[in-house]
């Protein structure tokens, strides 16, 4: 079950986008990553979370510095969760990378990710994803 505490937050954060306060809504997901509590939540949880922000449609070419920082926050428990080693994992932290400019770290991660995923499942989704991704950085 969803820690509730968690999934009201993400909710009010993603009211908030909807509501037009995009800027809001990625300082919410900031304090919440660099928050204590964020740690204490269920790995898959914290991923969730951290996928909303990494995979939003934000103009790379206009970052605004809530996004930036948004993303940046992202990266401290993205950082932990890679400890795991799951392919996934190591796809959204190269997202980061892109989304600051540091291709060479992003290209790093998209190969880690891609290798594991092919050790566990090389026709699956997530192994096509990472292979555009290696390609375009």
């Amino acid at each position: 079950m969803a820690t509730e505490a968690l999934v009201q937050k993400v909710k009010q954060f993603i009211a908030l986008a909807k509501s037009g306060d995009a800027e809001g809504a990625l300082t919410g997901y900031k304090e919440l990553f660099v928050s204590p509590e964020f740690a204490t939540y269920p790995v898959d949880e914290r991923r969730h979370a951290i996928k909303l922000v990494v995979n939003a449609k934000v103009p790379p070419n206009r970052p605004t510095p809530s996004a930036v920082s948004a993303h940046k926050a992202a990266m401290v428990p993205l950082a932990e969760i890679l400890k795991g080693g799951e392919p996934e994992d190591y796809q959204l932290m190269g997202i980061c990378y892109v989304f600051l400019g540091d291709e060479k770290k992003a290209a790093e991660h998209f190969r880690q990710g891609l290798t594991a995923e092919r050790a566990k499942n090389p026709q699956s989704d997530l192994c096509g994803s990472l292979m555009k991704w290696v390609a375009a950085v």
